[in-house]
């Protein structure tokens, strides 16, 4: 809530105004019906960033087919990021797929599947590995795949759900689905994994919980990747790699940079403006975000 208005200076988005709106995890359906309704009827309400109920807003929205225009990111995984509007229509998106890629890209260089063969742990079914996975299974990388994805969630609804998304990608991939009702569960998958493997956490667990998906038992790969989607709360995941780093010779990524590319390609869209993905002015838009955050 502090940052907005001084990317809104930034960008010259003159009298743009920011408004939160707070659920509960796994809200009544209709509490999201009555949200998208006001913005697709208010005149001033121009969109929104969907962050923690991507799902179940999409849901309950498509069932009273409250949206007009329904992206095909957001078709294929049934969730909405962003809603936005153009000629009197309201219109659906995922970003997910686009800022994770350019968050994923912007940290794995070209070619590290293909050359090293790791795989990819991607704990928690929701949106955000529904995205990350996508973006790396798709046939435009090439041999630059990793040889083996496994999605591990506490509940079996999620995971039937995003297999059904990976088998309408038709990807050559090896996926793997385990259901983990405990983090013990988490920490023995991790303990499989190939060396240089990309370990993430998608939980929510640092930030929407507390806690994470893995014990303090847990090992990573060695010369792994450690990747946990928050940037702010208890960071717990974040911890346990660190502790790690030396030994494991681990590459640490927290979620800044995802949460950057999240915002700002829901803004673009929204205000209908040109954000650049990287270089100086992207790197001035994560300044001024870190001196708001210390307002």
């Amino acid at each position: 809530m502090r940052v907005f208005p001084a990317w809104a200076r930034h960008l010259g988005l003159k009298d743009a105004v920011l408004k939160g709106i707070d659920f509960p995890l796994h809200a009544d359906p209709e509490a999201y019906r009555e949200v998208v309704s006001f913005i697709k009827s208010d005149p001033l309400s121009l969109g929104a960033l969907v962050t923690t109920h991507k799902i179940d807003l999409f849901n309950a929205a498509r069932e009273r087919d409250l949206f007009d225009v329904i992206d095909p990111h957001a078709r294929l995984m049934r969730e909405t990021s962003c809603l936005s509007k153009r000629d009197g229509k309201l219109i659906c998106h995922a970003k997910d797929p686009i800022s994770s890629g350019l968050a994923i890209d912007g940290f794995i260089p070209a070619g590290y599947f293909a050359d090293t063969g790791a795989e990819v742990l991607s704990m928690g079914a929701g949106g955000s590995t529904i995205a990350i996975t996508w973006h790396l299974m798709r046939k435009e990388r090439g041999a630059d795949l990793p040889s083996r994805i496994i999605v591990t969630n506490r509940s079996q609804p999620r995971l039937d759900e995003i297999q059904r998304i990976h088998t309408g990608m038709t990807s050559t991939v090896e996926i793997e689905y385990v259901l983990a009702d405990r983090p013990e569960i988490n920490d023995g998958t991790l303990a499989a994994l190939k060396p240089g493997s990309l370990v993430i956490n998608a939980t929510g667990l640092g930030k929407d919980a507390p806690g994470s998906p893995i014990t303090d038992d847990g090992v990573f790969p060695k010369r792994g990747i450690a990747w946990d989607l928050n940037y702010r709360g208890d960071l717990i995941f974040l911890d346990q790699a660190r502790r790690q780093q030396a030994r494991q010779q681990l590459q640490i990524e927290d979620g800044w940079t995802y949460f950057l590319h999240g915002w700002t390609q829901v803004i673009a869209e929204v205000f209908d403006i040109a954000i650049p993905v990287s270089g100086p002015d992207f790197n001035a838009i994560s300044r001024i975000a870190i001196e708001a955050a210390k307002g």
